[in-house]
């Protein structure tokens, strides 16, 4: 079981970055999935979440408008659309997966602290490194 991430980088204010999730050992059936970030100095923060199953999505207010995060259940992937991007955007963004049935998504502050417990039937990505420049 893996959560790969890619597509990070260095961007200028204003741009835009696409992030891809590639899972592998499962598919995202009766999972949470999301992405999360972490500033140097600051806690994790759930950035935005889905569920496949049904479409439904929620994200931080802070990128709430600017981000867009979507699945390809052809390819078990999942990806965070980037736009208008800001230097308070910089940070590592990781990739999770969140076992939980039924319908709908917490928020994403709800899906970090979730995720943050790390159950053994969770899946965690290694991240990757996004900075915007002023």
């Amino acid at each position: 079981v893996q959560l790969v991430e890619s597509g990070g980088g260095v961007v200028q204010a204003g741009g835009s970055l696409r992030l891809s999730c590639a899972a592998s050992g499962f598919t995202f059936d009766d999972y949470v999935i999301g992405w999360l970030r972490q500033a140097p100095g600051k806690e994790r923060e759930g950035v935005a979440c889905i569920r496949s199953s049904d479409g439904s999505t929620d994200y931080a207010d802070s990128v709430r408008n600017r981000f867009t995060i979507s699945t390809d259940n052809a390819k078990n992937t999942m990806y965070l659309q980037m736009n208008d991007l800001k230097p308070e955007d910089t940070a590592v963004y990781s990739c999770a997966a969140v076992y939980s049935t039924g319908s709908g998504v917490p928020n994403p502050s709800t899906f970090a602290y979730v995720a943050g417990q790390r159950r053994e039937f969770d899946f965690w990505g290694q991240g990757t490194q996004v900075a915007v420049s002023a």
